[in-house]
C-alpha cells in the first residue's frame, strides 16, 4: 500500500490533465481548419464540441476509475469489462506509439521553437536530454513527480492565459480572420467540418490522464472526478478563447494551411523580434506535456506487464513504488522515435486505432453496473451513446480521408494481437 504522503491531491491530478491536454494541437490546428471552414462561429463550435465530448469522456473515466480503483486506465477497464485480450491491444498500442510518439513530437516541437536562440545547443540531443532528465525525476517518487508536474504546468497555464489576455487587450488587426455572418449554417454540412473535428479531438487528447494513476491519488472517489472534470473545463475555456485571439490578429490567407498559427498571429502584435519569445515559451511549456505523458504512459505498461508473461521483466517497482523499468522503456521508445524522426507519421498511423480504442472504453461503461461508493456519470447512458455516435462519425471520415494511415494503424494492432499469444515459459524454482 502506498503511504498517504506519497500520493497526490486533486490539484496536482488536475494539472496533470491540463499538462497532457495543452500541447502542440491547440497551437497548430486552426490553420488546417481554415482550409475547410471560415466562419468564426463554426470555429468556436468545433472547439466547444471538442470540449463537450472530452467532458463526456471525463465523466465516463471518472466512473470507471472509481469503480475499479486500479492504475492503468484503459488497460484495466477493457481487461476487466471485456477480456484481457482487448485491454492488451490498448496497452500494446500505448507502448508502441500511443504515448511514446506524443513525447517525441513534443520534444522535437520544443527544439524547433527554441532553436532560433542557439541552434548549436537546442538540437535533437537537447530534446533527448530533457526526456532523460524528466524520466530521472519521475523515478524518484510520486511526490517529486507531482511537484515537477505542478511547476511546469503552472508555467504552461500562465503563458497560455497571458497570450489570451494580450490578444484581447490589444485591438484587433484592421484585416483579420473574424467572420460573423450566417455562413456557419452551411459550413456545418460540409465534409470539412467533420475533418476539422479530427484536429480538434487530437488537440483535446489527454483529458483522461489522471485515470491512469488512480492508486497514486488520495481519496480517488472525490479527487479523481474533480481533477478530470475541472481540468477538462479549464482547458476548453482556454482553447476557445485562444482560437478567437488567433483569428483577431491574422487574416485567413495568413493562417490557412499553416502550422505555426500562433507565431503568425502574434508576429502581427509584437513584430518578428518579439514573436521569437512567444515561440520560446511555446517550446518551454511543452516540458509539462513530456513530463505528463512519461508519468501516465509508464503506468499502462506496468499494468500490462504485471498480467502478461511476455513483458514480465518490466514488472518492477523501486522502494517508493515507482515502476521504473516501465518508465525507462517508455522513455527509450520515445528517444528512438525522436532519433529516427518518423514519429509524426507513426502517430498519424496510430490515431485511427487510438480513437477506436478510446471509443471502446467509453462504450464499456454501458456494461458496468452501478454500485455504491463510485462516481456516477451524469447523463448515463445517453451521453455515452452520443459520444460513440460522434466518434464513429469521425472514424468514418478518417477512413475516407486517411485510408492508408488508418489501415496501417490497424496493422499495428494486428502485430499486438499476435504478440498477445506469445507466452514464454517461466522457470519455477
Amino acid at each position: 500500500m502506498r503511504p498517504a504522503d506519497q500520493k497526490i491531491g486533486w490539484p496536482t491530478a488536475m494539472w496533470l490533465v491540463v499538462a497532457c491536454m495543452i500541447g502542440t494541437g491547440v497551437f497548430t490546428s486552426l490553420g488546417f481548419q481554415l482550409m475547410a471552414v471560415k466562419n468564426t462561429y463554426t470555429i468556436i463550435l468545433l472547439w466547444v464540441l471538442g470540449g463537450a465530448f472530452a467532458l463526456i469522456g471525463a465523466f465516463t473515466y471518472a466512473e470507471l476509475g472509481t469503480h475499479f480503483k486500479e492504475s492503468g486506465g484503459d488497460y484495466i477497464f477493457l481487461s476487466r469489462i471485456f477480456h484481457p485480450f482487448v485491454g492488451y491491444l490498448y496497452a500494446w498500442t500505448s507502448l508502441s506509439v500511443g504515448f511514446s510518439a506524443p513525447i517525441g513530437i513534443a520534444a522535437m516541437a520544443m527544439i524547433s521553437y527554441l532553436e532560433p536562440i542557439n541552434p548549436s545547443i537546442f538540437n535533437t540531443w537537447f530534446g533527448i536530454g530533457v526526456i532523460v532528465l524528466l524520466t530521472l525525476v519521475h523515478s524518484i517518487s510520486v511526490k517529486r513527480s507531482g511537484q515537477v508536474q505542478d511547476i511546469t504546468t503552472y508555467i504552461k497555464v500562465a503563458f497560455v492565459i497571458a497570450l489570451v489576455v494580450i490578444g484581447f487587450w490589444i485591438a484587433p488587426s484592421e484585416e483579420n480572420a473574424i467572420l460573423l455572418d450566417s455562413s456557419w449554417q452551411k459550413e456545418l454540412l460540409l465534409p470539412g467540418f467533420a475533418v476539422s473535428l479530427i484536429y480538434v479531438t487530437y488537440a483535446y487528447t489527454g483529458w483522461n490522464s489522471a485515470a491512469y494513476i488512480i492508486d497514486e491519488i488520495r481519496e480517488p472517489l472525490k479527487n479523481l472526478p474533480r481533477a478530470l472534470i475541472l481540468g477538462t473545463i479549464l482547458v476548453t475555456i482556454v482553447y476557445v478563447l485562444l482560437q478567437v485571439v488567433l483569428l483577431r490578429h491574422a487574416t485567413v490567407d495568413q493562417l490557412s494551411g499553416q502550422v505555426e498559427v500562433a507565431t503568425i498571429s502574434f508576429s502581427n502584435i509584437f513584430g518578428n523580434n518579439g514573436v521569437l519569445w512567444v515561440g520560446v515559451f511555446i517550446g518551454i511549456q511543452l516540458v509539462a506535456t513530456i513530463s505528463g505523458y512519461l508519468w501516465i504512459g509508464s503506468r499502462i505498461i506496468y499494468a500490462m506487464a504485471e498480467e502478461h508473461p511476455l513483458w514480465n521483466k518490466l514488472v518492477y517497482k523501486n522502494n517508493l513504488d515507482i515502476p521504473t523499468r516501465a518508465l525507462w522503456i517508455q522513455a527509450a521508445i520515445a528517444i528512438l522515435l525522436t532519433l529516427t524522426g518518423t514519429f509524426e507519421q507513426v502517430l498519424l498511423y496510430a490515431s485511427f486505432v487510438l480513437q477506436l480504442m478510446g471509443t471502446l472504453t467509453i462504450a464499456s461503461l454501458l456494461w458496468v453496473k452501478r454500485k455504491s461508493g463510485t462516481f456516477t456519470s451524469p447523463g448515463r447512458p445517453y451521453f455515452q451513446i452520443i459520444y460513440i455516435l460522434f466518434s464513429l462519425w469521425v472514424l468514418g471520415y478518417m477512413l475516407i480521408e486517411q485510408p492508408k494511415e488508418s489501415f496501417v494503424g490497424l496493422g499495428i494492432v494486428a502485430v499486438g494481437a499476435i504478440s498477445y499469444f506469445i507466452r514464454p515459459k517461466v522457470n519455477k524454482t
